[in-house]
Order: C-alpha cells, then structure tokens, then sequence
C-alpha cells in the first residue's frame, strides 16, 4: 500500500510539472503574439497619426493657393478695370482733340484768307499813282502810305498769328497721335476676334488650361476665349498670361455646365478683351 501510494504521488507530481510547463510555453507563445500585435497597433497608429498630418498638411496649402490665387484674380481685375479707364479717358481726350484741331484749322485757313487779301491790299498800294488817272492820289500821298504801313502790320500780325496757330496745330496732332494708336490696336483687336486654338492640357486641381495660341495670334491678357466641343460652346476661359505661341487661361467656372470639364482637344475661339 505504501509503494501504491507513493507512486501515485510520483505520477501527481509529474503531471502538475508538465502542466506548468505547458502553461508556461502557452504564455510565453500568447506573450509573443500579443508583442507582435502590439508593435502592429502601434505602426498602425504611427500611420494613422502621418497620414492625418499629411491631409492636414495638404489641406493648408490648398487653401493658401486658393487665397493666392483669388489674390491674384482680384489683382488682375483691378487691372482689367485701370485698363478700361484708361481706355476711356484716351477715348475722351482724342475726341476733345479732334475738335480742338479742327477749330485750329477753321482759324488758320481764315487766317491764311486774311493774308491773301492783305497782300493784295499791299501790292495794289504800293503801285505808284498815276496823276492822270487818279488825281487825288497825288494829293494825298501820305494818306496812302499811312494806309500801307498800317497794311504792312496787318500782314505781319495775321503771319506771327499763322504761324502760332501752326505750332498749336502741330501739338494737338502730336497729342492726339497715342490715343489713335490706341484704337488702332484695339481695332486691330477687334479684327483678330475669331482666331481658333486648341486646348493642349488641363490642371483640374487649379482650374487652369494651355492653350495652342499666342500672342503671335493677337492673343492679350485678359481676354475671353469661347470653349467649344463638337461645334458646341460648353464654357469659357479667361487669358491670365501670353507667350507667344502658347497662352495659360483660367476656366471660367460659372460658364460650364453641371458635370461638364473641359478637356485636352477642346477647340477655342479668342472673343477679344473682355469689358
């Protein structure tokens, strides 16, 4: 009984060992498994943490390119609007000149009309008199030439007049010739209006295109470009700068329809300088 007893005690003891053992391996294996997950979580919350900082990030610039960027088109309709004004003005300040020079002209061909009938009033006085034919201009020979002098200064006041008038006509010219180059151009503008393009590429992040046309072309700043596909206007692109042979637009947001983008192939029309 003893012997059984003490066996027994042997094959107990044993298995709570091997059991501790089994427990021990089965938490050391948990242990490396929980340490490798946490490692995991961890890389995933590091992950996590640099793409919310890089959105974030993103998000920043974003804005400030689209503050820079309203910066920039409110800038450049300031422009738009300095260019008109002075359009304006020169418009205004050529027809005052205009009328300026033709009121110089009506006064000089007066003034040269006065000449001409001085000079014939000089020459017919300093004829010599002939008392046969005229006996009262022997008698008043002083009278007469009193008349010439007096003629003679006439003629010399309406010649310092001719030629101050001359020299005012002459500046009202010079002055007028700006504000006439300036409607040239902007006639000769007016006659480039129908020039076709194509739209090279397109930025859809900043609402931008390439265009094919330049200011070979006659393209300007500022001017307006119709969009068509297929023969169909489907918007429009404002000109924010010109080289010359290629220009960069801004897609006039407003004049698209819902769902419609433009695209590389697109055809353009150049419209002329908006107003």
């Amino acid at each position: 009984m003893a012997h059984s007893s003490s066996a027994t005690s042997a094959v107990t003891q044993k298995n709570v060992i091997g059991l501790s053992i089994l427990f021990l391996m089965l938490a050391a294996i948990f242990g490396v498994l929980n340490s490798h997950k946490v490692k995991a979580l961890r890389a995933s919350v590091a992950n996590a943490e640099a793409l919310r900082r890089a959105v974030e990030s993103r998000s920043v610039t974003q804005q400030r390119d689209l503050k820079t960027k309203e910066t920039t088109a409110t800038g450049e309709e300031d422009k738009v609007a300095e260019a008109e004004n002075k359009v304006v003005n020169a418009e205004a300040e050529l027809a005052l000149l205009q009328k300026e020079k033709a009121d110089l002209q009506t006064r000089l061909d007066a003034n040269q009309s006065e000449i001409a009938s001085l000079q014939k009033r000089v020459e017919e006085a300093e004829k010599p008199a002939k008392p046969s034919e005229n006996p009262a201009a022997a008698a008043s020979a002083m009278e007469l030439q009193a008349q010439l002098d007096d003629a003679r200064r006439q003629l010399d006041s309406a010649e310092k007049e001719k030629a101050f008038l001359s020299d005012k006509l002459q500046s009202a010219q010079e002055r007028s010739a700006p504000p006439q180059e300036e409607r040239k151009r902007r006639e000769t503008g007016v006659r480039r209006t129908g020039v076709r393009g194509t739209v090279l590429a397109v930025n859809q992040a900043y609402n931008f295109v390439v265009l094919n046309l330049g200011a070979r072309q006659g393209v300007e700043a500022n001017s307006e470009m119709l969009v068509l596909r297929e023969g169909t206007l489907i918007g429009k692109i404002r000109i924010s700068s010109v080289e010359p042979a290629t220009a960069i637009g801004d897609i006039i947001t407003g004049s698209l329809a819902r769902g419609v983008q433009v695209q590389p192939g697109d055809t353009v029309i150049y419209a002329g300088t908006s107003s």
